[in-house]
């Protein structure tokens, strides 16, 4: 709060909290219609803003070393192309669509603050996202629901940062529940959210590897899962079987085969793993996230040695050390993996993976013990 009136000469008048998402199965099939089941995590965004009489939004970001905010004219929401401003391109993209969608845009100033790291596959584009669409709608006085909102935020990132991101990110940071997984069904939107058992704890241990989603490998992806359903004259990989694909497997060369794959079994493990979580059954928790490292390592060619390495030190460890299942979680190329384990040997688990991994590769791991939390929330001050 300081530091906003120390930038700004005033007061905040709202506070934002965004927090970032771990996905727990069902990577890369948001955009494929597939099920998914993420949960908002406790590392977030946090945005204290005040409104504006101006036509701009002036943000400062804490932590990039900045000498003062930078001021965004909404009459001119251009998209910014100097390597040093493409972060602003998640801002002003969610300002360009609110005004698209017929809303007038309020001017504010805004500090951002963030426990939530960068590039590390948890979601930390889709918590500013949010929290921009949320100032604007507090200061607008026009209240989206959650679902909208997460829509305009992800044809933000389409548009704006050029990531043909699926929608999971946005409705995890936007519709989290409080110890509860969400089963979200992309092909519909709905939500079920399943109760997270309360002997296990969540893990995460993000490599230092950053990923850029925006680079090309993530749109090769989606351009292959377009090309298969064309092989195959489909409308949607729901109408594919992993039957039906081995049968056929003739019409793919052996990329397209292994991408379909993943996204058949990756699909088909979604299920199973919600019923398994409801079950506490952790033997099958387990091996299906096992199942989904593998699949996301092979045949979609996503994962790096930093994330195998971590997934399979988790898996190597003695029966008695809690681990139940571990996975890499996020786009890919880089970011965090997800270990659920026995609550009481977390710290036992940290203390193992940031060892052995410094020994491999030179250099820390960051790891820290999380839980599902509520999603973003707008705060009167």
């Amino acid at each position: 709060m300081s530091s906003f009136e120390s930038h700004f000469g005033r007061s905040a008048t709202i506070e934002i909290t965004s927090p970032g998402r771990i996905n727990l199965i069902g990577e890369h099939i948001d955009y494929l219609g597939g099920k998914v089941m993420p949960i908002a995590i406790g590392k977030h965004l946090t945005i204290f803003a005040g409104r504006l009489t101006e036509r701009v939004v002036e943000i400062f970001p804490e932590g990039m070393g900045l000498g003062s905010a930078v001021r965004i004219d909404l009459d001119h929401l251009a998209k910014r192309s100097n390597p040093a401003e493409l972060w602003m391109n998640y801002v002003i993209g969610v300002l360009a669509v609110y005004e698209a969608s017929g809303i007038e845009l309020p001017g504010f100033c805004a500090t951002i603050d963030s426990t939530l790291p960068t590039g590390a596959g948890l979601s930390s584009s889709a918590a500013l996202e949010t929290g921009i669409a949320l100032a604007i709608e507090a200061f607008s006085g026009i209240e989206q629901d959650v679902v909208d909102r997460a829509l305009l935020c992800q044809r933000a990132e389409h548009e704006f940062a050029g990531v043909p991101c699926g929608i999971m990110d946005q409705l995890a940071v936007g519709a989290g529940r409080e110890g509860h997984a969400l089963l979200l069904d992309c092909s519909d939107l709905s939500i079920r959210h399943v109760p997270m058992p309360e002997d296990l704890a969540l893990v995460t241990a993000d490599t230092g590897v950053k990923h850029a989603l925006g680079d090309g490998e993530y749109r090769k992806r989606r351009e292959d899962c377009n090309e298969i359903l064309k092989r195959f004259e489909m409308a949607s990989f729901h109408e594919l079987s992993l039957e039906y694909l081995q049968a056929s497997a003739g019409l793919l060369d052996e990329r397209l085969l292994r991408r379909a794959r993943h996204a058949v079994t990756e699909m088909e493990r979604v299920d199973l793993f919600a019923a398994a979580l409801e079950a506490s059954d952790h033997e099958a928790l387990g091996q299906l996230m096992k199942g989904s490292h593998e699949s996301l390592r092979v045949d979609y060619e996503v994962s790096c040695p930093e994330l195998d390495f971590l997934v399979d030190a988790a898996y190597a460890l003695p029966e008695d050390s809690g681990v139940v299942g571990s996975r890499m979680t996020g786009g890919g190329f880089g970011g965090s993996t997800v270990t659920l384990v026995e609550r009481g040997k977390a710290d036992d688990l940290i203390a193992s993976l940031e060892k052995s991994y410094e020994e491999k590769f030179g250099r820390s791991l960051n790891c820290f013990i999380t839980s599902a939390v509520e999603g973003a929330k707008t705060s009167l001050i």
